[in-house]
């Protein structure tokens, strides 16, 4: 069990046995017992997916409370939750339910045969009781189970509907009924699993041992066993067992089990690499990271299970009216009976039409609709490294009229290059060099995890500077940062920082530092200023520029986005206008929001969503977590390294690759597409047999060709996303 909590609510996620049959009526049982808790306010349950999510008070309730609660109703909790659900028992409950309507299928045809040709009536019985048997029991079962806890689901309604028909001399109706309400039951549990181990197959990518370093040999260790900070080697060929960084050697990898990339990405030493990408060429030494439970691949599974679990509003609504529509079938079928009958009609036919109204009228196909669409959304966005958090954000991606997009890391490369260092004329230290201006820098930047710092450090170290050691760092959120080197204290920002975070002090050589800061953004260049303290007198040392490069493909994506349907495309930016304008004209972007702090960023987007309503936010899922949050839909880019990203945002690029962008939208408005079609053909299959039955009449077979047909067509259509590529 794993908890999170909020200052007034705890959420507990539960790592279950799955089971097998009618496991989802069962399901929405456990819901429902758990609900009545004291102290809890929401559950989510799927048998699916092994996973239990509860949000509790715990001043009423506590963990192990809530332990026993599941454990009431005969479940059994998973010992280690970093474990996946077993995946052979998943395979033999498949095969149970197939080996059942197999049976049910022999014994309906044994005893259909036997009447025909006028055999012995106790072999025609036989092979109905097989029939009803077999295809009656994991429907029972889910009845039964349903009804312990005061409530009617539509296995209920099968099982009546089959002892009616052969209540009045109809066996073969009611077998009919039970074999293709179980065979339909069995493609929509293989469709969800066909779905889940569409991501599973992720596990079996991810080598089970690690070739480590240990006093200069190599020695094979399992990954359980392998630790931060121990160093393997892969050859050509191998797969990557954990997360690292090379220590060692050059080569390409192929990280498309992953992020999804199409193309090999060329790894040399202080890059990142994942578990279960593929060596291409060379030989490499990584250093370890994260350990297997904690790697990129680990995490990217354990949220698509949860994410699997966690319904659709469409789907949220449809389990919120299946209770009160079972029940209205219910008192629409008795009706059928008593009035017919008070008026004179025949009981037997009045039964039997009342027991085809009911299962034409059973919403099968209803129910299942959206968890098959759903479900195998998420899984094609997993298999193509886009990780869904939760069913509700696939349909909120089919609803975007607007898209924010961060500049740096996210619409350009994000590697800033440092192009030019400049030493005031007139500065306070007259024998100041570029070299010594930009190693005093460095010790400052060294300290923070801002792009223009990373960039101002790399320079410093192809330069091959010696840099000082900072003491007394100190950061301004999207304005600068401060720090004492060798025992002066330097101050390095922008024009923000030195009019409002300084703005008290007098300051040698401000106004021609911000002239040439004004000078660089019309050449399309970030900059900052330098200012050392020497004797409590501030003076401007110098100034650095930096350029950031558009991403390939950017221009595209945006043209993707508008030709999808969206509205109004943005960018967001601490950059100067200049700089940002520059990069929007290039790339196509409508609006631009330039020199933002981070709360600024929130505000557009609040200002957005007022606008637009429905806004989707692109950043990098650290600076922009925020504005990630504050979105209709938070996009972070490149979250196969990065933990806030996952943290933070409703959608996860597992790489950078900027045309997954259009596709997260696409996949939404291809599942809410498919949802509309299943949901036309399973209400449309109900209407027109209702309507059928009442002024015509239809034979019971018929109505249950037409119900069953209908669930197994919305099943595999659903499935179809599976193979969506944008």
């Amino acid at each position: 069990m794993t908890v999170t909590k909020s200052p007034s609510l705890s959420t507990c996620a539960v790592q279950i046995e799955r089971r097998g049959g009618r496991g989802e009526a069962g399901a929405r049982a456990l819901a429902r017992h758990l609900r009545d808790t004291p102290g809890v306010h929401d559950v989510d349950v799927s048998f699916r997916t092994g996973s239990v999510r509860i949000t509790y008070d715990e001043s009423v309730t506590s963990e192990e409370q809530l332990r026993e609660a599941v454990r009431d109703r005969d479940v059994s909790i998973r010992d280690d939750p970093d474990t996946a659900p077993d995946e052979a028992t998943t395979r033999s409950d498949l095969r149970r339910e197939a080996v059942f309507v197999g049976l049910t299928l022999i014994g309906m045809v044994t005893g259909l045969a036997t009447g025909w040709l006028g055999g012995p009536s106790l072999l025609m019985w036989a092979g109905y009781g097989v029939a009803y048997a077999f295809g009656g029991w994991y429907g029972l079962k889910g009845a039964i189970e349903t009804l312990r806890h005061g409530a009617v689901d539509i296995d209920l309604l099968m099982i009546v509907a089959a002892l009616g028909a052969l209540s009045i001399g109809a066996p073969f109706e009611g077998a009919m009924l039970l074999f293709l309400f179980s065979l339909s039951n069995t493609l929509q549990h293989y469709a969800i699993g066909r779905s889940r181990r569409a991501i599973k197959s992720l596990v079996e990518m991810r080598p089970d041992e690690a070739q480590v370093l240990r006093d200069g040999a190599e020695v094979t260790v399992p990954i359980e066993e392998v630790a931060v900070g121990d160093v393997f080697v892969v050859r050509p060929g191998d797969r990557i067992p954990l997360d690292g960084i090379v220590t060692s050697g050059e080569g390409t990898v192929d990280q498309a089990s992953l992020t999804g990339e199409s193309v090999p990405v060329p790894k040399v030493p202080g890059d990142e690499v994942f578990g279960g990408t593929i060596n291409e060429s060379g030989s490499l030494e990584i250093e370890v990271t994260r350990q297997a439970h904690e790697s990129a691949i680990s995490r990217l599974i354990h949220m698509v299970e949860r994410a699997q679990s966690e319904k659709a509003p469409t789907q949220r609504l449809i389990d919120r009216l299946e209770q009160p529509y079972v029940l209205g079938v219910f008192g629409l079928t008795i009706a059928a009976i008593a009035v017919p009958v008070a008026l004179g009609n025949e009981f037997t036919g009045t039964f039997y039409r009342a027991m085809t109204l009911m299962v034409a009228a059973s919403p099968c196909a209803v129910i299942i609709s959206t968890p098959a669409a759903v479900v195998s959304a998420i899984a094609s966005g997993g298999r193509q490294g886009v990780l869904f958090k939760g069913g509700e954000h696939v349909e909120t991606a089919a609803r975007i009229d607007a898209v924010a997009f961060d500049k740096t890391g996210t619409l350009t490369q994000g590697d800033t290059q440092l192009t030019d260092v400049f030493v005031r004329d007139g500065t306070a230290d007259e024998t100041l060099t570029e070299d010594e201006l930009l190693s005093i820098v460095a010790a400052v930047q060294a300290r923070s995890e801002h792009h223009l710092a990373r960039a101002t450090v790399r320079a410093a170290d192809a330069r091959s500077l010696d840099v000082p050691d900072a003491e007394r760092f100190q950061s301004v959120a999207g304005k600068g940062v401060k720090a004492d080197v060798d025992g002066t204290t330097t101050h390095i920002g922008n024009r923000s920082y030195f009019e409002t975070v300084l703005g008290d002090a007098a300051i040698d050589g401000l106004e021609p530092g911000l002239d040439r800061l004004q000078t660089l953004a019309a050449e399309g260049k970030t900059s900052v200023l330098v200012a050392r303290e020497h004797h409590g007198d501030v003076s401007v040392s110098g100034w650095l520029a930096f350029t950031d490069t558009v991403r390939p493909g950017a221009a595209e994506m945006i043209d993707d986005l508008r030709s999808l349907g969206v509205e109004h495309i943005v960018m967001l930016t601490g950059d100067n206008e200049r700089v940002a304008q520059r990069i929007a004209d290039e790339v196509g972007i409508d609006e631009v929001q330039a020199e933002l702090l981070p709360e600024e960023k929130v505000a557009t987007i609040e200002d957005l969503v007022g606008r637009f309503e429905n806004v989707a936010m692109v950043g990098d899922g650290v600076n922009d977590a925020p504005a990630l949050a504050t979105a209709t839909l938070g996009i972070a880019m490149g979250g196969a390294g990065t933990d806030v990203a996952l943290d933070t945002a409703d959608v996860v690029l597992m790489g950078d690759d900027l045309s997954k962008i259009p596709y997260v939208l696409g996949l939404g408005r291809r599942t809410r597409r498919t949802l509309t079609i299943n949901l036309a053909i399973a209400f449309g299959a109900i209407a027109l047999m209702v309507g059928a039955i009442l002024l015509r009449g239809i034979p019971l077979p018929l109505a249950v060709v037409g119900h069953e047909g209908s669930t197994v067509i919305v099943s595999l259509n659903g499935l179809r996303l599976l193979g969506f590529r944008g």
